[in-house]
């Protein structure tokens, strides 16, 4: 069985670092910094109502210093991420970011709770463990 048939959840990012819709983009933008993320999923409660990446964040810095204060994270994110379960198999789900060119995908478990994120470092790891397996044997 090839490895790719793995379910995404062995390679997603569980419990990640998570922002409120009503978060200001400096506290984003700080955030992001210090935990070292590209991809910060936005909640509504226990809901994932959208994502921002750090792209979306350095599109800010061109706004005035006055402009930048007043924006929050629901002004800024993606709404409706792109959702997987989290036993989709690792390849379709690499097809599916690669198809929509998204650099991450909510996973949510069997009951449609939010579980983490998968993004394009995590496909990374994914794929060199996958061809260091296929080196040893």
């Amino acid at each position: 069985m090839s490895r790719f048939n793995v379910p995404v959840n062995e390679y997603t990012t569980p419990d990640p670092i998570t922002a409120n819709a009503d978060t200001s983009i400096w506290e984003i933008a700080k955030l992001m910094e210090s935990q070292g993320v590209r991809h910060l999923p936005i909640l509504n409660g226990n809901k994932v109502v959208g994502v921002i990446s750090e792209r979306d964040v350095k599109v800010i810095t061109c706004l005035n210093l006055s402009d930048q204060q007043h924006i929050l994270a629901q002004d800024l994110m993606s709404v409706d991420p792109v959702t997987v379960t989290d036993n989709t198999p690792l390849d379709e789900v690499a097809y599916l970011m690669s198809d929509k060119k998204i650099g991450s995908v909510i996973v949510n478990d069997e009951n449609d709770q939010f579980m983490g994120i998968f993004t394009l470092t995590d496909a990374l790891n994914a794929l060199i463990e996958i061809a260091r397996e296929q080196k040893l044997n």
